[in-house]
């Protein structure tokens, strides 16, 4: 199975080897709910009478049907392994680490705390530095958003932002000199019911 997993990680640009990936995907998995939780657990009887009036099911997830914390989990994986350390994240922006940190602190740069120290999404770099237009980007990112929301909405088609007659994710929209303000106006919806 290793061979064929790290066929697919190469496929998929990560720079990692089988058992790593694994180790990130068992972290992942163990941070997320517990495999197969009771949805009745987590109401009061009179909301989960009112809930199963409107036809909610809350029953346990039956054994024969799939997980559904597998998609999750796998992209909590991957933006785990693609981060980058603040050391790495320096050395690629060619400026002092403490730099680095200065900006997360600022909330200029996205970073989540791991063990072993702040992680970076990779997605908010490019080859040659920032990602245009990061700072009001993020400025306008809900504090408690979490950052596998907000790179899946960063690399995610959006609608209002056209390329070419075509939906193009925030990221490419900002590579391609967009204006940063409606990625903006967008971010500062994340988490809030459509």
């Amino acid at each position: 199975m290793s061979v064929a997993l790290e066929t697919v990680l190469a496929k998929a640009g990560l720079k990692v080897d089988a058992t790593e990936f694994l180790t990130h995907v068992e972290d992942a998995a163990r941070k997320l709910s517990p495999p197969n939780p009771d949805p009745s657990d987590y109401f009061s009887a009179e909301q989960r009478d009112a809930l199963i009036d409107v036809g909610l099911d809350l029953a346990p997830q039956a054994e024969s049907e799939p997980d559904m914390r597998a998609r999750t989990v796998a992209a909590h994986a991957v933006l785990a392994e693609s981060s980058l350390t603040v050391l790495a994240a320096a050395e690629r922006l060619g400026v002092d680490d403490s730099r680095i940190r200065h900006k997360i602190k600022d909330r200029r740069l996205a970073a989540w705390k791991a063990q072993g120290g702040w992680r970076l999404p990779s997605w908010q770099f490019t080859s040659s530095g920032l990602l245009p237009g990061l700072d009001v980007v993020l400025r306008a990112v809900p504090e408690d958003q979490p950052p596998l929301v907000v790179a899946a909405f960063i690399s995610t088609p959006q609608p209002d932002l056209v390329i070419n007659d075509r939906p193009a994710t925030p990221r490419q929209w900002l590579l391609a000199g967009g204006d940063p303000e409606p990625v903006a106006r967008l971010t500062e919806t994340l988490g809030t019911p459509a």
